[in-house]
């Protein structure tokens, strides 16, 4: 059993490492350098529009979802003492998951709206954005194992 508890704390710590840098570098892009978030958004072709500059300043919410999921991370990998109980880290993970899973999911549409016909509203299938949509799907994964290592863990608690 304390091999089992060694191996979920390893995997959890690795796992936030990875929800820290993820989420941070999502708060600095979305958040710190909109406008570069923007044209990645935005084709070439329609950033002459004036929904341009709206498009830009409202990305920012992006960065400040990410900035407090990261915040989070943080708080759980560098103060465990807060969130001591496995149904804790749990509950905290899961929604780490569905954080990174809702990012991915609203992805899925635009990739398969046109990406045959090169029509999508952004280019999901590649370069930096298929970059994104892959980290957040395995993100989404390793952040769901940990949550059901430490519900399983938080079973062997109560049973004991």
């Amino acid at each position: 059993m304390k091999e089992l508890i060694h191996i979920a704390q390893l995997g959890l710590n690795a796992v936030l490492v990875l929800n820290v840098l993820w989420f941070g570098a999502g708060a600095i892009y979305f958040g710190v350098t909109a406008a570069a978030a923007t044209k990645l958004l935005v084709p070439r072709h329609a950033r002459h529009s004036p929904l341009l500059k709206t498009v830009s300043a409202s990305i920012r919410f992006l960065g400040g979802m990410n900035l407090a999921f990261a915040v989070l991370s943080g708080a759980m990998l560098f103060n465990p003492a807060l969130f001591h109980e496995d149904k804790q880290v749990a509950v905290l993970t899961s929604v780490l998951a569905l954080a990174h899973g809702t990012q991915f999911a609203a992805n899925v549409p635009v990739a398969l709206e046109g990406h045959d016909r090169g029509d999508a509203s952004w280019p999901v299938l590649s370069g930096l954005m298929f970059f994104i949509f892959c980290m957040d799907f395995t993100l989404m994964l390793a952040n769901g194992m940990v949550a059901v290592h430490h519900h399983v863990l938080a079973q062997f608690e109560f049973a004991s």
